[in-house]
């Protein structure tokens, strides 16, 4: 299976945290295939949460070919997470700064569902620092339920903006 991982992270040098993690998933997963460039975003902020003047994040995605069950690989990306120095049973607000983060965007084209597990992640089609970082290393992949591609959801989502929403 090929899985689409979003990374993200706001504290500390976060490009040299993505360059361990991809390491690691390799070494924990399997082959890691292409990976975009790591890109500067601004941060989102959550509405119940605000948080003043956050840190822009670094994002990128990597593709991972991998025999492991979704359920299987989060927990492995749960695992990165901790080695790399996340902990998540501290973080009080969500959306937060953080060292890194790692989500299963895609697994292929379908479609998994679960009471841990959504995949497509269910805001990636609203998010230009998830669907940017795939246009270069996933533009033809088409999303299972809304039935576009990477570069359709890009310019449907650029189409939303220039409209004011």
């Amino acid at each position: 299976m090929r899985y689409i991982i979003g990374l993200g992270g706001n504290k500390g040098d976060s490009s040299a945290n993505f360059d361990r993690a991809v390491l690691l998933l390799g070494e924990y997963v399997g082959a890691v295939g292409e990976r975009s460039t790591w890109q500067e975003y601004e941060a989102l902020v959550h509405p119940e949460w605000p948080i003043d003047n956050p840190p822009p994040y670094l994002n990128g995605i990597v593709l991972l070919e991998s025999e492991l069950s979704a359920a299987a690989l989060l927990q492995v990306l749960f695992r990165i997470e901790r080695e790399l120095g996340r902990r998540r049973e501290e973080e009080k607000i969500r959306w937060g700064p953080r060292i890194i983060d790692l989500d299963i965007i895609a697994c292929d084209e379908r479609v998994v569902q679960s009471d841990a597990l959504l995949i497509p992640h269910p805001e990636m089609h609203k998010r230009g620092f998830v669907l940017q970082p795939m246009l270069e290393v996933a533009p033809d992949w088409k999303h299972p339920i809304l039935g576009k591609t990477t570069t359709e959801l890009l310019k449907a989502l650029a189409s939303l903006r220039e409209r004011g929403h």
